[in-house]
């Protein structure tokens, strides 16, 4: 069942690129489908994140060990998320995809205002909700982290005393990953309703003039996946990365389609569990934690997309200013943790920190929907590498082992 799911999947996906090409902007009518399957995945993904990672943190049972989870999670998302936009600025370097380019900008989109982000205090303040009943409602996924590890150490505090509680949210974790499993059966459906009008909108004629810019964003997500990703796989985490992304293609591609890490994250939980064998306690807080803060993807995307706008105004960019842009784009990651948009947030504010044109921003408006789809991809396979690599340290920590033997969370059951 699950191995037609991924062929389901595949020609959905082809099948909904061909039918956008031939039919053009009509496919539309389609859409529908594509909204209703992000619909379905919004609805599961509050009470999944909140039920799972309580009854993690209550089964871990140990504050420190917490710590040190955290600690590993961030520091990971932090380092590759530097060395994803110098990668990115060397993809660009390569390709050159702003030079010699002339391509009118329509004049409605030729003003581009500076987005601002609050500051790494300010968003740090901004994680401790005010009313936990209204961060669960508004979805607002870093303060549904906070009220869930709270909760969960507040679980464990109380003992025996709050068994009750803990079986509940243990009780509707599991009722969770069954209604994921019952929307992902649905994922081929929503892939060709999201694939089709995107193809079918944009066209090759769209495409043609920046072409060299989604080159070298791709190649760039290429060769930070094989060397970053497939490299942290097989040497800290301890998986043969070809199985690692053979398991996470039905991941990729909805991840692809849907154009958002939050969106794919029941499926992102569901697969690392399921086939990548990460245990609950761990995925349940990497999975969400990465889906509001890593940006590997996205840094990337800033690396390329910096060098194409100075090369298209003629601006040449020094050693330090490329320094800069890392630096910036890095802590910017923090910043715009959790804040829609954080793609043309972070890119504003890189921009405007090397002085250069905001207007360049514009430029990239045809094919932003592309460009989202790529870097996405990465920021999903980036959680679900740190997921494995977390998990290997964790099982290699001697003081941990009784934790790992025979290890229940490894052992999930799906609908």
């Amino acid at each position: 069942m699950k191995n037609n799911l991924v062929i389901q999947i595949f020609i959905a996906f082809f099948f909904a690129i061909i039918l956008g090409a031939i039919v053009g902007p009509d496919i539309k009518v389609v859409q529908p489908l594509g909204d209703l399957f992000l619909r379905l995945i919004k609805f599961i993904i509050v009470p999944l994140v909140l039920s799972s990672l309580v009854v993690g943190v209550s089964s871990t049972g140990n504050l420190k060990e917490l710590g040190n989870l955290s600690l590993k999670t961030v520091s990971f998302y932090m380092v590759t998320t530097a060395i994803a936009i110098s990668i990115g600025l060397m993809s660009a370097n390569l390709f050159s995809p702003g030079t010699g380019l002339d391509i009118d900008v329509p004049e409605n989109q030729q003003q581009v205002e500076a987005q601002e982000t609050p500051g790494i205090q300010e968003t740090l303040l901004n994680i401790v909700p005010t009313n936990p009943i209204a961060a669960l409602t508004e979805g607002n996924m870093l303060q549904v982290i906070f009220f869930a590890i709270f909760l969960g150490i507040g679980i464990t505090m109380a003992g025996e005393k709050a068994r009750t509680l803990y079986q509940l949210f243990d009780q509707l974790a599991e009722v969770m990953y069954k209604i994921t499993g019952i929307v992902m059966r649905f994922a081929p459906i929503g892939i060709f309703g999201l694939i089709a009008p995107t193809v079918g909108q944009y066209g090759i004629s769209v495409l043609w003039p920046l072409l060299k810019v989604i080159l070298a964003l791709l190649v760039g997500s290429l060769v930070h996946v094989v060397l970053v990703y497939a490299f942290s796989v097989k040497v800290l985490g301890q998986m043969n990365p070809i199985t690692f992304f053979r398991e996470l293609i039905p991941v990729i591609m909805v991840a692809f389609s849907t154009s958002s890490s939050s969106g794919t994250l029941p499926m992102t939980i569901k697969y690392s569990e399921e086939k990548l064998k990460v245990p609950r306690k761990i995925s349940s807080f990497v999975l969400p934690l990465g889906a509001t803060i890593n940006m590997n993807g996205t840094a990337l995307y800033q690396g390329v997309c910096i060098l194409f706008v100075a090369q298209y105004f003629g601006v040449e960019l020094t050693f330090i200013d490329q320094l800069t842009v890392v630096l910036t784009a890095t802590l910017a990651s923090i910043g715009t943790a959790g804040v829609p948009s954080a793609g043309l947030i972070m890119l504003s504010m890189v921009m405007t920190s090397i002085g250069l044109p905001l207007e360049g921003i514009a430029l990239l408006a045809g094919i932003d929907r592309i460009l989202d789809m790529i870097r996405t991809s990465v920021n999903v396979l980036g959680d679900a590498t740190a997921a494995v690599v977390v998990s290997s340290s964790e099982r290699n920590n001697p003081s941990d082992e009784e934790d790992y033997e025979e290890e229940d969370y490894a052992e999930v059951h799906y609908g």
